[in-house]
């Protein structure tokens, strides 16, 4: 039995001193954008016409994960709402995340919510219960009654179920739905090549002007991370636990988020480990944890099915030494094998080949084409990019 008098919770954190600092949706003020003056000033220069009340720019800005493509969107819309207000402009920003926000619905009674003043417009915007269109009718209600400019954020733009909320907001003043109010759109994407899925007319009027992050190297991973270091109390860090995290997340993939996860784990782990400082071994268990943790909100949501095909790809690239993936076949093969394991009914090839492009298309996996000449033939081969060893891991635990 607990003494009562025995603390449960610890009351003083002897690691972490601000751990907000850490935490992914924390958008750090001016000085701690590190490595993106470039993309900021390329970003503000495109709606810039917002501060005197005129249309911005729409803008698409592609990048992979965690170069900074929503922090500089957030922070250059937030600096734009203070800056038109000096110009006595009423602007605001509305931000949508589409992998939250999938449907068309689901999207616009978001944005017209996140920017209702209801005592303002005496317009109420439910959660659910009204038709899309009606949902539309509001928000240009809305827009018109409280804003001179309205910057919206579509953050994961690819994973919207299809182009009509672009086509809506990207030509909301051309066809006269608002009239007092001046729109832009900034979308923003980790698929370059998600434009090219694009509806001409939307493509033709979202992507005025286009921006592609580049991934942070080294250095900038370093900065990115000493400028958060006030997140750990004063010499609780080893002078090497940064410079490693940094050089161990340039080498894989340039990812900031994933370099502050690493630095947060590692700081947890020496919390849990009741160490004095975060040393630089702790840096390598937290690269495991955060690739794990990456994986699986990777995969989170996706169907039994889709699972036993990453199953079926992990399994052969633990028993194999080839480098340069496996043929769709081989992979249905042990797919098969799973499914009758699970006591599952296997889908047809063809849906596997659509599961496999699925994954191909969210960096789980690459695909490459091969000629086996006339004798067999044009041919896809098959290979993870997330390490196998994660994926079993992740996908034995949620089964």
């Amino acid at each position: 039995m607990l003494d009562t008098g025995d603390d449960l919770f610890t009351r003083d954190d002897p690691i972490f001193a601000n751990k907000e600092l850490l935490e992914i949706s924390h958008l750090p003020g001016e000085g701690r954008i590190v490595g993106r003056d470039d993309e900021i000033s390329n970003l503000a220069n495109a709606v810039n016409p917002a501060i005197f009340g005129q249309s911005p720019s729409n803008v698409l800005i592609y990048g992979k994960t965690g170069t900074g493509k929503s922090l500089c969107a957030k922070y250059v819309s937030q600096r734009l709402v203070e800056t038109a207000g000096d110009e006595g402009v009423n602007a605001t920003f509305a931000y949508v995340d589409c992998a939250q926000d999938t449907t068309e619905t689901q999207a616009v009674q978001t944005i017209a919510d996140s920017v209702n003043d209801v005592d303002a417009t005496g317009i109420k915007v439910p959660d659910k219960g009204l038709s899309t269109s009606t949902y539309y009718k509001r928000l240009w209600r809305i827009l018109d009654a409280q804003f001179d400019v309205v910057l919206i954020l579509l953050d994961e733009i690819d994973k919207l179920d299809d182009d009509d909320i672009l086509m809506q907001l990207s030509r909301a003043g051309e066809a006269g739905k608002i009239e007092q109010c001046k729109l832009g759109v900034i979308g923003i994407s980790n698929k370059i090549q998600y434009k090219d899925r694009m509806d001409e007319r939307v493509k033709s009027s979202l992507c005025e002007r286009e921006f592609v992050f580049p991934p942070y190297d080294a250095n900038q991973l370093r900065d990115i991370m000493e400028a958060r270091s006030d997140a750990f109390r004063d010499g609780v860090l080893d002078p090497s636990t940064i410079p490693r995290a940094a050089a161990l997340a340039a080498r894989e993939h340039g990812d900031a988020r994933k370099a502050i996860d690493i630095l947060r784990y590692a700081g947890e782990i020496a919390q849990s480990k009741g160490a004095p400082t975060v040393k630089e071994e702790f840096v390598t268990q937290a690269r495991e944890r955060a690739e794990t943790d990456r994986f699986r909100e990777l995969i989170r949501g996706s169907t039994p099915h889709s699972r036993y095909v990453l199953q079926a790809l992990a399994l052969l690239s633990l028993s194999n030494q080839r480098k340069d993936g496996f043929r769709t076949s081989r992979v249905y093969e042990i797919y098969e094998s799973i499914c009758r394991q699970e006591g599952s009914d296997s889908l047809s090839l063809r849906r596997v080949r659509d599961l496999l492009k699925e994954h191909a298309f969210l960096d789980i996996i690459e695909q490459s084409k091969h000629s086996g000449g006339s004798a067999e033939g044009s041919y896809t081969k098959h290979q993870l990019l997330e390490d196998p060893e994660v994926v079993k891991e992740v996908l034995t635990e949620s089964t």
